[in-house]
């Protein structure tokens, strides 16, 4: 596995921070702007959470959870994304539907991912017209499986897969099974009856037996009452983010929770396997990272070595949220967005500082990657309890259910290694699932070049280092795509805010392009001045396809501002020792 190789050229503009780097591999990079936004004035209510594309009526079609609704906005005039009107599945439902989750498109045909009320109930995917008007009929409706979330149209469009996340309720006294819909589509959509879905289950993974590395943990819930507690495989297993394949045979399903992808032969309706994600090790050269949100004050220009990214003993659990796939001389890789995710309910929560962890179970005498730090870190760091100050990684969260080594009757005796969420980074993996290359802690020194002062800040406030605990810029989309011949990865940054941009061409050797982040520090998140907060769903919009003929672009939601921003993609031809632009 090849860690990435540190960019450093800088750029600032108008409406955000950018860094940018030719990839070395071409002549050629790429860079965005901004140039349009629709704002829904709603803050911190995941007011724009998916976002998809119909190119014949340039159409976006956007989750709007908070209202519960679709909010269908007109980009043909891209400059200014306008609101035509909403989609209420309630109301045409007689308010029997929960909230919306995910929205697809494929050739004028919109699927929405809809949960039930309660949550532990089947949800239902819902079709209508992607031209309809404001109070525009519904095509079909079908039962799908629990909480469904990520839903997509295989490449033909002949199926809709829907990522089923079966999470518990809030008690955890009701835990449903995860599983993947997949939804036969006929030519004449009003004509879908539920026959045509087929749900593909993990049961037969309940007595397998499963890569220890699979995160199977959590307390027993019952599965009706009156019954004993269980705890199955299948109940664990939590679906969150689905890629298909190029020629539409197999899904790749992210795992979140339990650190896994499963694979799914679509035309059999069959999980055929569930790879561990395994862990990044932070003491690694290129793993480094922040742990730490204090001290806080005073900001770091008057106090630079506050920003500290630099090797700890702690593993990295990948967690993607969202994941893609490509082709690359004739194999499949997939490429994760390993944003991490913890299950922290009321009545579970896998959730520690490390301060708390190492205090009431300690560390092994003899953890070798403990030991290692102690004796070679650069910090003067020589024991558990300076290890465990606040201001080192005594604040970090971590997760109380791995690591641990038990006696013969299961009691936990002492912490081996320490696992913290999410792995601050975007990975690529081979069609096998073998982690070929990974960003390592490049997102985290990019922002601390660009942010010094609001370094690992919070979307809901500008801050310095208050993620820095709690797993950092905390990457959660990825889209692909091929402009001007080579393959792209755009990165959005869920916390820090902001786009980051991959030449993927060659997956063994990506190249960083160009860091932009539509957000101004200089005004309170809430504002309208302070731009987009909370990157959640991205998507190109090919040249073939855009309003701007010719000119492909780059549309983001982002969950707390509210925001929906159209970007233009442009081709920049540059030397690769071209120095800052301004």
């Amino acid at each position: 596995m090849k860690l990435a190789p540190m960019a450093t050229a800088l750029l600032a503009c108008s409406l955000g921070a950018t860094v940018s780097a030719a990839p070395a591999a071409s002549p050629f990079a790429i860079s965005i702007e901004p140039i349009g936004t629709y704002a829904t004035g709603i803050f911190d209510k995941s007011s724009a959470e998916i976002v998809a594309h119909d190119p014949k009526t340039q159409r976006l079609f956007v989750v709007n959870a908070e209202s519960g609704q679709i909010d269908v906005l007109s980009i043909v005039i891209p400059q200014v994304p306008t609101k035509l009107f909403s989609v209420d599945l309630g109301a045409a439902f007689d308010n029997d539907l929960g909230i919306v989750n995910s929205v697809a498109v494929h050739k004028g045909l919109v699927a929405a991912a809809v949960e039930a009320v309660p949550r532990t109930d089947p949800g239902r995917v819902v079709f209508f017209d992607a031209a309809g008007e404001e109070g525009l009929s519904f095509l079909a409706v079908v039962e799908v499986g629990t909480l469904p979330d990520a839903l997509t149209f295989t490449p033909d469009g002949k199926r809709v897969l829907v990522a089923n996340e079966g999470e518990p309720n809030d008690d955890y006294t009701i835990d449903p099974e995860g599983s993947v819909s997949i939804i036969d589509l006929p030519r004449d959509i009003a004509k879908l009856t539920q026959d045509q879905v087929r749900t593909a289950t993990f049961t037969k993974f309940n007595d397998a037996e499963l890569d220890p590395a699979i995160r199977i943990f959590g307390p027993a819930a019952p599965v009706a009452e009156g019954a004993e507690p269980t705890r199955t495989v299948a109940q664990n297993l939590e679906p969150e983010w689905i890629t298909v394949s190029s020629d539409g045979r197999t899904a790749w399903v992210a795992l979140q929770e339990n650190n896994a992808i499963a694979m799914l032969d679509i035309a059999a309706g069959e999980f055929t396997a569930i790879h561990a994600l395994g862990f990044k090790d932070h003491l690694l050269p290129g793993n480094e990272l922040d742990v730490s949100d204090r001290p806080q004050n005073p900001p770091p220009k008057d106090r630079p070595g506050l920003i500290n990214i630099t090797n700890w003993p702690v593993l990295g659990m990948y967690q993607p949220d969202t994941i893609a796939n490509y082709q690359y001389r004739g194999r499949s890789y997939i490429v994760t967005a390993n944003e991490g995710d913890a299950r922290d309910w009321d009545g579970y929560s896998e959730v520690s500082r490390f301060r708390a962890l190492s205090g009431d179970v300690p560390i092994c005498a003899d953890s070798e990657r403990f030991n290692a730090f102690f004796a070679n870190n650069d910090m003067g760091i020589a024991t558990l309890a300076q290890l465990r100050d606040n201001e080192k990684m005594g604040r970090l969260n971590v997760t109380v259910e791995d690591g641990l080594r038990r006696d013969a009757d299961g009691k936990p005796v002492c912490y081996e290694d320490i696992y913290a969420f999410g792995a601050r980074s975007f990975s690529i993996w081979n069609d096998k699932l073998e982690l070929v290359w990974d960003s390592g802690s490049e997102f985290e020194r990019i922002t601390a070049e660009v942010y010094p002062e609001n370094f690992n800040s919070n979307h809901r406030e500008n801050s310095f280092k208050t993620r820095s605990d709690d797993k950092g810029p905390e990457p959660e989309g990825v889209t692909l795509a091929k402009l001007w011949g080579r393959d792209y990865a755009f990165i959005g940054l869920e916390r820090i805010g902001g786009v980051m941009i991959y030449d993927i061409s060659n997956p063994y050797a990506p190249q960083f392009v160009q860091y932009f982040n539509n957000r101004d520090f200089g005004f309170g998140p809430g504002t309208p001045e302070a731009g987009d907060l909370g990157a959640e769903g991205l998507i190109v919009i090919e040249a073939s396809k855009s309003p701007i003929p010719g000119v492909p672009l780059l549309v983001v939601a982002n969950e707390v501002s509210g925001t929906t921003t159209v970007f233009r993609i442009d081709r920049d031809r540059r030397s690769q020792h071209r120095g800052p632009r301004r």
